[in-house]
Protein backbone atom coordinates (compact mmCIF):
# COMPACT_ATOMS: atom_id res chain seq x y z
CA UNK A 1 0.00 0.00 0.00
CA UNK A 2 1.37 3.11 -1.18
CA UNK A 3 1.25 6.72 1.13
CA UNK A 4 -1.93 7.83 -0.73
CA UNK A 5 -3.45 4.88 0.16
CA UNK A 6 -2.36 4.97 3.64
CA UNK A 7 -3.02 8.97 3.62
CA UNK A 8 -7.06 8.26 2.72
CA UNK A 9 -7.10 5.46 5.36
CA UNK A 10 -5.91 7.98 8.27
CA UNK A 11 -8.50 10.82 7.08
CA UNK A 12 -12.06 8.04 7.03
CA UNK A 13 -13.62 8.73 10.37
CA UNK A 14 -14.01 4.98 11.23
CA UNK A 15 -10.05 4.25 10.88
CA UNK A 16 -8.60 0.59 11.17
CA UNK A 17 -6.14 0.76 13.69
CA UNK A 18 -4.78 -1.84 14.08
CA UNK A 19 -4.67 -2.55 10.64
CA UNK A 20 -2.96 1.06 10.16
CA UNK A 21 -0.43 -0.03 12.66
CA UNK A 22 0.34 -3.05 10.95
CA UNK A 23 0.92 -1.19 7.64
CA UNK A 24 2.98 1.82 9.76
CA UNK A 25 5.34 -1.13 10.74
CA UNK A 26 6.55 -1.94 7.45
CA UNK A 27 6.81 1.14 5.83
CA UNK A 28 10.35 3.57 6.14
CA UNK A 29 10.47 6.03 8.51
CA UNK A 30 10.77 8.86 6.37
CA UNK A 31 8.16 7.94 4.23
CA UNK A 32 5.68 7.96 7.37
CA UNK A 33 6.92 11.38 8.46
CA UNK A 34 6.02 12.72 4.96
CA UNK A 35 2.56 11.84 5.26
CA UNK A 36 2.22 14.20 8.57
CA UNK A 37 2.69 16.97 5.80
CA UNK A 38 -0.91 16.45 5.14
CA UNK A 39 -2.53 15.77 8.07
CA UNK A 40 -4.39 18.77 10.17
CA UNK A 41 -3.56 19.33 13.96
CA UNK A 42 -6.07 16.42 15.13
CA UNK A 43 -4.89 13.95 12.89
CA UNK A 44 -0.90 14.45 13.71
CA UNK A 45 -1.84 14.08 17.31
CA UNK A 46 -3.93 11.24 16.46
CA UNK A 47 -1.65 9.81 13.97
CA UNK A 48 1.65 9.81 16.13
CA UNK A 49 0.05 8.46 18.93
CA UNK A 50 -1.17 5.36 16.68
CA UNK A 51 3.03 4.68 15.58
CA UNK A 52 4.56 1.52 17.49
CA UNK A 53 6.85 2.88 19.91
CA UNK A 54 9.57 0.74 18.34
CA UNK A 55 9.62 3.42 15.40
CA UNK A 56 8.19 6.89 17.02
CA UNK A 57 11.29 8.70 17.95
CA UNK A 58 12.66 7.52 14.41
CA UNK A 59 9.83 9.32 12.88
CA UNK A 60 9.55 12.03 14.79
CA UNK A 61 13.23 13.22 13.84
CA UNK A 62 12.32 13.58 10.29
CA UNK A 63 8.48 15.19 11.28
CA UNK A 64 8.41 19.06 10.07
CA UNK A 65 9.59 20.94 13.09
CA UNK A 66 6.12 22.81 13.34
CA UNK A 67 4.75 19.56 13.40
CA UNK A 68 6.95 18.16 15.98
CA UNK A 69 6.18 20.97 18.30
CA UNK A 70 2.38 20.49 17.83
CA UNK A 71 2.86 16.78 18.68
CA UNK A 72 5.54 17.49 21.85
CA UNK A 73 2.30 20.25 23.45
CA UNK A 74 -0.13 17.30 22.95
CA UNK A 75 2.19 14.22 24.54
CA UNK A 76 2.20 13.59 28.75
CA UNK A 77 5.17 14.35 30.69
CA UNK A 78 6.39 10.97 30.80
CA UNK A 79 5.76 10.21 26.59
CA UNK A 80 7.24 13.14 26.35
CA UNK A 81 10.59 11.78 28.00
CA UNK A 82 10.11 8.61 25.95
CA UNK A 83 10.64 10.01 23.04
CA UNK A 84 13.42 12.67 23.54
CA UNK A 85 15.45 9.53 25.38
CA UNK A 86 15.30 7.49 22.08
CA UNK A 87 16.79 10.27 20.17
CA UNK A 88 19.95 10.81 19.33
CA UNK A 89 21.45 13.86 20.87
CA UNK A 90 22.31 15.32 18.00
CA UNK A 91 18.53 14.73 16.53
CA UNK A 92 17.55 16.20 20.11
CA UNK A 93 19.40 19.37 19.87
CA UNK A 94 17.89 20.38 16.40
CA UNK A 95 14.81 20.02 17.89
CA UNK A 96 15.46 21.75 21.12
CA UNK A 97 16.96 25.08 19.18
CA UNK A 98 14.13 25.70 17.15
CA UNK A 99 11.18 25.45 20.07
CA UNK A 100 10.64 28.57 22.35
CA UNK A 101 11.71 28.79 25.55
CA UNK A 102 8.95 27.24 27.70
CA UNK A 103 8.93 24.03 25.60
CA UNK A 104 12.05 23.96 25.89
CA UNK A 105 12.38 23.72 29.80
CA UNK A 106 9.17 21.30 29.63
CA UNK A 107 11.29 18.82 27.55
CA UNK A 108 14.59 19.16 29.57
CA UNK A 109 12.66 18.33 32.74
CA UNK A 110 11.99 15.23 31.30
CA UNK A 111 14.93 14.01 29.89
CA UNK A 112 17.80 11.65 31.59
CA UNK A 113 20.36 13.52 33.45
CA UNK A 114 22.56 11.98 31.32
CA UNK A 115 21.03 13.06 28.17
CA UNK A 116 20.01 16.83 29.40
CA UNK A 117 24.12 16.99 30.15
CA UNK A 118 24.50 16.08 26.77
CA UNK A 119 22.66 18.05 25.21
CA UNK A 120 23.41 21.03 26.74
CA UNK A 121 27.14 20.74 26.19
CA UNK A 122 26.00 20.80 22.53
CA UNK A 123 24.38 23.73 22.91
CA UNK A 124 26.80 25.93 24.07
CA UNK A 125 28.97 25.68 21.43
CA UNK A 126 28.77 28.13 18.22
CA UNK A 127 26.49 27.93 15.64
CA UNK A 128 28.76 27.05 12.80
CA UNK A 129 31.05 24.81 14.81
CA UNK A 130 32.14 21.38 14.90
CA UNK A 131 30.83 21.12 18.11
CA UNK A 132 27.27 22.23 17.82
CA UNK A 133 26.73 19.11 14.93
CA UNK A 134 28.18 16.59 16.61
CA UNK A 135 26.68 13.49 18.71
CA UNK A 136 28.28 12.36 21.62
CA UNK A 137 26.73 8.58 20.93
CA UNK A 138 29.39 6.65 19.69
CA UNK A 139 31.79 3.51 20.22
CA UNK A 140 34.99 3.62 21.75
CA UNK A 141 37.20 1.22 22.56
CA UNK A 142 40.43 0.14 24.26
CA UNK A 143 43.98 -0.37 22.62
CA UNK A 144 44.37 -3.96 24.62
CA UNK A 145 40.78 -4.97 23.85
CA UNK A 146 40.77 -7.84 21.70
CA UNK A 147 38.41 -8.17 18.80
CA UNK A 148 35.85 -10.67 20.39
CA UNK A 149 35.51 -8.16 23.45
CA UNK A 150 34.79 -5.42 20.71
CA UNK A 151 32.13 -7.09 18.89
CA UNK A 152 30.80 -7.53 22.49
CA UNK A 153 31.13 -4.06 23.34
CA UNK A 154 29.16 -3.29 20.17
CA UNK A 155 26.37 -5.98 21.19
CA UNK A 156 25.50 -4.68 24.10
CA UNK A 157 25.70 -0.77 23.24
CA UNK A 158 25.53 -0.43 19.96
CA UNK A 159 22.10 -0.10 19.58
CA UNK A 160 21.71 3.33 20.71
CA UNK A 161 24.73 4.36 19.41
CA UNK A 162 24.33 6.81 16.28
CA UNK A 163 26.61 4.66 13.94
CA UNK A 164 28.73 1.08 14.52
CA UNK A 165 30.63 0.95 11.28
CA UNK A 166 33.47 3.61 12.66
CA UNK A 167 34.88 2.82 16.14
CA UNK A 168 37.11 5.19 17.77
CA UNK A 169 39.98 4.14 19.89
CA UNK A 170 41.26 5.75 22.91
CA UNK A 171 43.03 5.70 26.05
CA UNK A 172 41.39 6.18 29.85
CA UNK A 173 42.09 9.70 29.36
CA UNK A 174 39.71 9.83 26.54
CA UNK A 175 42.85 10.44 24.46
CA UNK A 176 42.03 9.51 20.77
CA UNK A 177 44.58 7.54 19.62
CA UNK A 178 43.09 5.48 16.39
CA UNK A 179 39.82 4.47 14.69
CA UNK A 180 38.88 0.69 13.34
CA UNK A 181 35.82 0.22 10.79
CA UNK A 182 33.57 -2.58 11.15
CA UNK A 183 34.56 -3.89 7.86
CA UNK A 184 38.40 -4.43 10.37
CA UNK A 185 37.07 -5.72 13.08
CA UNK A 186 35.44 -8.55 11.24
CA UNK A 187 38.18 -9.34 8.81
CA UNK A 188 40.32 -9.87 11.66
CA UNK A 189 41.03 -12.97 14.18
CA UNK A 190 39.16 -12.99 17.73
CA UNK A 191 42.07 -13.09 19.50
CA UNK A 192 43.71 -10.36 18.03
CA UNK A 193 44.95 -6.85 19.80
CA UNK A 194 42.84 -3.62 18.85
CA UNK A 195 45.98 -1.72 19.13
CA UNK A 196 47.59 -3.66 16.61
CA UNK A 197 44.82 -3.50 14.13
CA UNK A 198 43.42 0.36 14.36
CA UNK A 199 44.71 3.12 11.78
CA UNK A 200 46.02 5.36 13.82
CA UNK A 201 46.41 8.09 10.93
CA UNK A 202 42.47 9.59 11.81
CA UNK A 203 41.28 12.67 10.70
CA UNK A 204 39.73 14.18 13.28
CA UNK A 205 37.97 17.81 13.82
CA UNK A 206 38.21 20.54 16.55
CA UNK A 207 34.91 21.41 18.71
CA UNK A 208 35.52 24.55 17.37
CA UNK A 209 35.99 23.67 13.50
CA UNK A 210 34.00 25.42 11.22
CA UNK A 211 31.27 23.43 10.05
CA UNK A 212 31.72 24.32 6.32
CA UNK A 213 35.50 23.16 6.54
CA UNK A 214 34.56 20.28 8.13
CA UNK A 215 32.21 19.57 5.00
CA UNK A 216 35.14 19.66 2.99
CA UNK A 217 37.27 17.09 4.41
CA UNK A 218 34.27 15.01 4.54
CA UNK A 219 34.32 14.91 0.49
CA UNK A 220 37.90 14.99 0.55
CA UNK A 221 38.70 11.58 2.45
CA UNK A 222 35.09 10.37 1.65
CA UNK A 223 33.75 10.08 4.85
CA UNK A 224 30.86 8.30 6.89
CA UNK A 225 31.84 9.56 10.51
CA UNK A 226 34.90 11.87 11.84
CA UNK A 227 35.73 12.21 15.65
CA UNK A 228 35.48 15.30 17.51
CA UNK A 229 38.52 16.19 20.44
CA UNK A 230 38.98 19.10 22.13
CA UNK A 231 41.79 21.19 22.79
CA UNK A 232 43.16 18.57 24.78
CA UNK A 233 42.79 15.92 22.13
CA UNK A 234 39.91 14.01 24.29
CA UNK A 235 37.63 12.73 22.24
CA UNK A 236 33.96 14.21 22.81
CA UNK A 237 31.97 13.55 20.08
CA UNK A 238 31.64 12.13 15.99
CA UNK A 239 29.74 14.00 13.29
CA UNK A 240 27.88 11.67 10.70
CA UNK A 241 27.36 11.81 7.19
CA UNK A 242 24.00 13.03 7.73
CA UNK A 243 25.08 15.93 10.05
CA UNK A 244 27.07 16.64 6.86
CA UNK A 245 24.90 16.33 4.25
CA UNK A 246 21.99 19.22 6.06
CA UNK A 247 25.05 21.41 6.64
CA UNK A 248 26.30 21.48 2.58
CA UNK A 249 22.29 22.00 2.32
CA UNK A 250 22.08 24.94 4.52
CA UNK A 251 25.57 26.42 3.18
CA UNK A 252 24.56 26.49 -0.59
CA UNK A 253 20.99 27.88 0.04
CA UNK A 254 22.93 30.61 1.55
CA UNK A 255 25.32 31.20 -1.24
CA UNK A 256 22.76 30.95 -3.44
CA UNK A 257 20.42 33.61 -1.55
CA UNK A 258 23.53 35.99 -1.58
CA UNK A 259 24.56 35.41 -5.17
CA UNK A 260 20.93 37.00 -5.76
CA UNK A 261 21.37 39.54 -3.60
CA UNK A 262 19.10 38.54 -0.80
CA UNK A 263 20.14 38.33 3.25
CA UNK A 264 20.01 34.67 4.23
CA UNK A 265 16.56 33.90 5.68
CA UNK A 266 16.83 31.36 8.92
CA UNK A 267 13.54 30.29 7.96
CA UNK A 268 12.26 28.52 4.69
CA UNK A 269 10.17 30.54 2.20
CA UNK A 270 6.76 29.85 3.27
CA UNK A 271 7.52 30.39 7.03
CA UNK A 272 8.88 33.87 6.32
CA UNK A 273 6.40 36.55 7.02
CA UNK A 274 6.29 39.05 4.16
CA UNK A 275 7.89 41.67 6.29
CA UNK A 276 10.76 39.68 6.54
CA UNK A 277 11.16 38.79 3.20
CA UNK A 278 11.34 42.55 1.87
CA UNK A 279 13.68 43.26 4.95
CA UNK A 280 15.92 40.37 3.63
CA UNK A 281 15.65 41.92 -0.10
CA UNK A 282 15.46 45.65 1.05
CA UNK A 283 19.16 46.33 1.78
CA UNK A 284 20.68 45.15 -1.64
CA UNK A 285 18.29 46.25 -3.76
CA UNK A 286 18.60 50.42 -2.10
CA UNK A 287 22.11 49.32 -2.56
CA UNK A 288 21.89 48.47 -6.34
CA UNK A 289 19.74 51.32 -6.99
CA UNK A 290 22.05 53.62 -5.07
CA UNK A 291 25.04 52.49 -7.35
CA UNK A 292 23.06 53.11 -10.64
CA UNK A 293 23.89 56.88 -9.76
CA UNK A 294 27.43 56.08 -11.13
CA UNK A 295 26.17 55.00 -14.76
CA UNK A 296 23.70 57.81 -15.11
CA UNK A 297 26.66 59.99 -14.08
CA UNK A 298 28.16 57.93 -17.09
CA UNK A 299 25.30 58.54 -19.51
CA UNK A 300 25.43 62.09 -18.74
CA UNK A 301 28.71 62.98 -19.40
CA UNK A 302 28.58 61.91 -22.94
CA UNK A 303 24.99 63.39 -23.41
CA UNK A 304 26.33 65.59 -26.48
CA UNK A 305 27.40 62.61 -28.11
CA UNK A 306 24.25 60.64 -27.50
CA UNK A 307 22.37 63.63 -28.85
CA UNK A 308 24.67 63.71 -32.06
CA UNK A 309 23.82 60.05 -32.84
CA UNK A 310 20.75 58.84 -30.61
CA UNK A 311 21.43 55.29 -32.19
CA UNK A 312 24.01 54.88 -29.66
CA UNK A 313 21.31 54.52 -26.51
CA UNK A 314 20.03 51.80 -28.43
CA UNK A 315 22.64 49.63 -28.11
CA UNK A 316 23.16 50.10 -23.94
CA UNK A 317 20.81 47.35 -22.46
CA UNK A 318 22.16 44.77 -24.54
CA UNK A 319 25.91 45.63 -23.98
CA UNK A 320 24.99 46.14 -19.82
CA UNK A 321 23.19 42.51 -20.07
CA UNK A 322 25.71 40.87 -21.89
CA UNK A 323 28.15 42.34 -19.57
CA UNK A 324 26.62 41.21 -16.91
CA UNK A 325 25.22 37.56 -17.81
CA UNK A 326 29.24 36.97 -18.74
CA UNK A 327 30.33 38.25 -15.45
CA UNK A 328 27.75 36.28 -13.69
CA UNK A 329 28.65 32.99 -15.36
CA UNK A 330 32.37 33.52 -14.49
CA UNK A 331 31.50 34.28 -10.53
CA UNK A 332 29.19 31.76 -10.21
CA UNK A 333 31.58 28.69 -11.62
CA UNK A 334 34.49 30.26 -9.39
CA UNK A 335 32.47 30.56 -6.05
CA UNK A 336 31.35 26.91 -6.67
CA UNK A 337 34.95 25.66 -7.18
CA UNK A 338 36.29 27.93 -4.18
CA UNK A 339 33.18 25.72 -2.57
CA UNK A 340 34.28 22.46 -3.02
CA UNK A 341 37.78 23.06 -2.79
CA UNK A 342 38.52 22.49 -6.84
CA UNK A 343 40.01 26.31 -6.98
CA UNK A 344 42.02 27.68 -3.85
CA UNK A 345 44.13 31.33 -3.85
CA UNK A 346 47.12 30.05 -5.07
CA UNK A 347 45.13 29.72 -8.42
CA UNK A 348 44.06 33.10 -9.11
CA UNK A 349 46.87 33.47 -11.96
CA UNK A 350 45.42 30.39 -13.78
CA UNK A 351 41.72 31.15 -12.99
CA UNK A 352 42.37 34.37 -14.56
CA UNK A 353 44.15 33.68 -17.52
CA UNK A 354 41.28 30.58 -18.36
CA UNK A 355 38.92 33.41 -18.31
CA UNK A 356 40.63 35.99 -20.26
CA UNK A 357 40.58 32.96 -22.93
CA UNK A 358 36.83 31.97 -22.57
CA UNK A 359 35.98 35.60 -22.77
CA UNK A 360 38.11 36.26 -25.83
CA UNK A 361 36.41 33.59 -27.53
CA UNK A 362 32.83 34.57 -26.52
CA UNK A 363 33.45 38.25 -27.63
CA UNK A 364 34.30 37.31 -30.95
CA UNK A 365 32.00 34.93 -31.18
CA UNK A 366 28.92 37.16 -30.41
CA UNK A 367 30.93 40.07 -32.04
CA UNK A 368 30.86 38.58 -35.36
CA UNK A 369 26.97 37.81 -34.99
CA UNK A 370 26.47 41.43 -33.96
CA UNK A 371 28.88 42.90 -36.41
CA UNK A 372 26.24 41.37 -39.17
CA UNK A 373 23.01 42.02 -37.48
CA UNK A 374 24.08 45.58 -36.21
CA UNK A 375 25.07 45.98 -40.29
CA UNK A 376 22.00 45.38 -42.26
CA UNK A 377 19.66 47.13 -39.39
CA UNK A 378 21.48 49.93 -39.51
CA UNK A 379 22.12 50.90 -43.18
CA UNK A 380 25.51 49.16 -43.25
CA UNK A 381 27.03 51.60 -41.32
CA UNK A 382 30.69 49.94 -41.01
CA UNK A 383 31.97 52.39 -38.12
CA UNK A 384 28.71 51.91 -35.84
CA UNK A 385 28.84 48.44 -36.68
CA UNK A 386 32.59 47.89 -35.42
CA UNK A 387 31.89 50.80 -32.32
CA UNK A 388 29.42 47.89 -31.03
CA UNK A 389 31.59 44.75 -31.97
CA UNK A 390 34.68 45.96 -30.39
CA UNK A 391 32.78 47.36 -27.32
CA UNK A 392 31.13 44.08 -27.01
CA UNK A 393 33.87 42.43 -27.33
CA UNK A 394 35.78 44.56 -24.77
CA UNK A 395 32.94 44.47 -21.99
CA UNK A 396 32.73 40.47 -22.14
CA UNK A 397 36.45 40.36 -21.37
CA UNK A 398 36.30 42.72 -19.16
CA UNK A 399 33.39 41.25 -17.16
CA UNK A 400 34.72 37.59 -17.41
CA UNK A 401 38.05 39.01 -16.14
CA UNK A 402 36.32 40.87 -13.08
CA UNK A 403 33.57 38.05 -12.55
CA UNK A 404 36.81 35.56 -11.85
CA UNK A 405 38.46 38.04 -9.81
CA UNK A 406 36.11 39.17 -6.99
CA UNK A 407 35.39 35.88 -5.36
CA UNK A 408 39.37 34.97 -5.17
CA UNK A 409 40.13 38.37 -3.85
CA UNK A 410 37.10 38.23 -1.70
CA UNK A 411 38.20 34.90 -0.25
CA UNK A 412 41.45 36.69 0.42
CA UNK A 413 39.62 39.25 2.71
CA UNK A 414 37.85 36.39 4.16
CA UNK A 415 34.79 38.00 3.12
CA UNK A 416 32.03 35.23 1.72
CA UNK A 417 32.44 34.98 -2.20
CA UNK A 418 28.62 34.90 -2.76
CA UNK A 419 28.38 38.40 -1.43
CA UNK A 420 30.72 40.03 -4.44
CA UNK A 421 29.38 37.57 -6.89
CA UNK A 422 26.03 40.05 -7.58
CA UNK A 423 25.86 43.56 -6.30
CA UNK A 424 29.53 44.74 -6.48
CA UNK A 425 30.13 43.01 -9.68
CA UNK A 426 26.82 44.26 -11.40
CA UNK A 427 27.97 47.54 -10.18
CA UNK A 428 31.42 47.43 -11.80
CA UNK A 429 30.18 45.62 -15.24
CA UNK A 430 27.49 48.27 -15.81
CA UNK A 431 29.93 51.38 -15.21
CA UNK A 432 33.21 49.80 -17.30
CA UNK A 433 31.38 48.55 -20.21
CA UNK A 434 29.72 52.16 -20.27
CA UNK A 435 33.02 53.82 -20.10
CA UNK A 436 34.59 51.26 -22.59
CA UNK A 437 31.03 51.51 -25.05
CA UNK A 438 31.55 55.39 -25.08
CA UNK A 439 35.08 55.55 -24.87
CA UNK A 440 35.20 53.30 -28.01
CA UNK A 441 32.13 55.53 -29.73
CA UNK A 442 34.33 59.04 -29.26
CA UNK A 443 37.42 57.43 -31.10
CA UNK A 444 35.86 55.42 -33.84
CA UNK A 445 32.87 57.70 -34.64
CA UNK A 446 34.55 61.25 -33.63
CA UNK A 447 32.01 62.29 -31.43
Amino acid sequence: MNKEEILALIIESSMDISKLKILLSDMNTVDIAEIFEELDREKIIQLFRILPKVIASDVFSYIDIDHQQTIIEALSDNEIGEIMNKLFVDDAVDFIEEMPANVVKRILQNVKAEKRKQINQILQYPDDSAGSIMTTEYIDLREDDKVREAFDTIRNIGLNKETIYNCYVMRRDRLLVGAISAKTLMLSRPQDRIGDIMDTNVVFAYTTDDREAIAEQFQKYALLAMPVVDKEQRLVGIITVDDIVDVIVEESTEDIEKMAALVPSEDTYLKTSIFQHAKNRFVWMLILMLSATITGTIISTFENGLTVLPILMSFIPMLMNTGGIAGSQSSTLIVRGMAVGEINLKDILLVVWKEIRVGMLCGLALGFVNFIRVYFMNNRDVKLCLTITMSLFCTILMAKTVGSILPIFAKRLKIDPAIMSAPLLTTIVDAVSLIIYFSIAKVVLGL
